[in-house]
């Protein structure tokens, strides 16, 4: 079972999820947390402050201020000791030290950064699970077998990982059992044997990677990276709210019945940078889309939605891999250097504050899908920016304004799954 920042962002919270794992443990769950909400942004921007605010100051960091004062909070609240994060605040504080001393921060420094928001949720998680007599286990996960690249902050996990997070985790179970509580979204480069991160929504494949490790029947979470260990472990994937426990949630199996099944779900993804390519040397031209691509391959950027035409691409650029130009302006200049180079080669308008509503549907019922929802999107105003539709016809991206985004998904929702009503009726 994997639980999010929001699903421990507070001692309230961090019951309510013992109270859920109490229910589960006949079954003998592992556990695997996130950071508590805002914790990993936090630690972000205070490195970022950190690389120039000098030495001095780094003790007034509005954010290690503040993450100093929600971890205590939670631990008094929940009647744990200080001790259990008082070394790792103190460390912390010392890291943040030094990045102002050096005056720089680089990945394999953020990467350990980060690491401070698991390492401590799970530390006062499992505390707080012993003292209401549910015997549990915190494991660092770059400790217990978790082998990555080296490719800091976006590391693939290795092969090697799964025997031996298995010995470790088996071994422990059997000369004392206690329910494993491990920390998300980390691991230790294969050559470095430094901390990595496995990107955002890492958490999620941290949970994947142990169950396959484990043999587990079932795990409850749900990232698209997190699905490769287990398909590859033909485990079911069980997507469940942590805030409506009682829910059955959604079972992801290898097969399913689509002949009846219309649109199956709507994915909103926010925050998204769009650009518009445009030049008339792709026409009839071969080797263009290739110099674009290797732009962002050079630059380590992620490209998520495209839609081509003879003389222009548009395309969306993954958010978890620009997170720093948002939270820190000044501290990346990522995108600059994209338009910079792009534009050697075309035009370009870059968009920002746009959002992708996907649409995930029968192969079969595409184009019913397509004509209903563009119906519902006419009726509430909005114009789709830009389409995208693999030759699968599985997954339908739509690109629109961020502040029309929550106005289109609850139409869509409305439409597709609330009411048998033609598209638009007020009845």
């Amino acid at each position: 079972m994997k639980f999010g920042g929001s699903s421990v962002a507070s001692a309230d919270r961090m019951r309510e999820v013992a109270d859920l794992i109490l229910s589960f443990t006949d079954e003998s769950p592992f556990i695997v947390l996130s950071a508590m909400g805002k914790t990993t942004n936090k630690l972000l921007l205070a490195g970022e402050k950190a690389v120039s605010c000098g030495v001095n100051k780094v003790d007034t960091i509005e954010e290690l201020l503040f993450i100093k004062e929600l971890h205590h909070r939670t631990v008094d609240e929940l009647g744990v000791d200080r001790l259990i994060v008082d070394g790792h605040l103190e460390e912390l504080q010392q890291l943040l030290k030094g990045i102002a001393m050096m005056k720089e921060l680089t990945l394999r420094t953020r990467d350990y950064l980060v690491s401070f928001g698991e390492c401590v949720s799970t530390r006062i998680f499992a505390a707080y699970l012993n003292k209401i007599g549910v015997k549990a286990r915190q494991y660092d996960a770059f400790e217990i077998g978790f082998i990555t690249t080296d490719d800091f902050t976006n590391a693939d996990i290795l092969e090697a990982t799964y025997a031996a997070v298995a010995k470790r985790l088996n071994d422990d179970w059997n000369s004392d059992p206690a329910i494993p509580i491990v920390t998300g979204f980390l691991g230790k480069g294969w050559r470095s044997c430094a901390i990595t991160t496995l990107g955002r929504g890492g958490s999620d494949l941290t949970a994947t990677t142990i169950g396959k490790a484990l043999g587990f029947r079932e795990i409850q979470v749900l990232h698209p990276q997190s699905m490769r260990p287990a398909r590859e472990g033909d485990i079911p994937v069980r997507v469940k709210n942590s805030y409506n426990p009682k829910a059955p949630g959604t079972l992801i199996t290898r097969s399913r019945d689509m002949t009846k099944a219309g649109l199956t779900s709507i994915v909103l993804k926010r925050n998204v940078t769009m650009l518009d390519i445009v030049s008339t040397r792709m026409l009839g031209q071969f080797g263009f889309l290739a110099k674009v691509f290797s732009i962002f391959e050079d630059l380590g950027i992620s490209v998520d939605v495209v839609a081509t035409s003879e003389v222009s691409i548009s395309l969306t650029l993954d958010p978890s891999k620009l997170w720093s130009r948002w939270l820190i302006p000044q501290a990346s200049d990522e995108l600059d250097h994209v338009v910079e180079e792009l534009e050697k080669i075309a035009v370009v308008n870059l968009l920002q504050h746009r959002s992708i509503i996907s649409l995930i549907g029968n192969v079969e019922r595409s184009s019913l899908i397509l004509e209903k929802a563009f119906n519902v999107l006419r009726i509430n105003g909005v114009n789709v920016q830009m389409i995208s539709q693999g030759a699968s016809k599985v997954n339908i991206s739509l690109v629109v304004n961020d502040n029309e985004a929550e106005q289109c998904v609850r139409a869509l929702h409305s439409a597709f799954f609330e009411s048998e009503l033609p598209c638009g009726s007020s009845n």
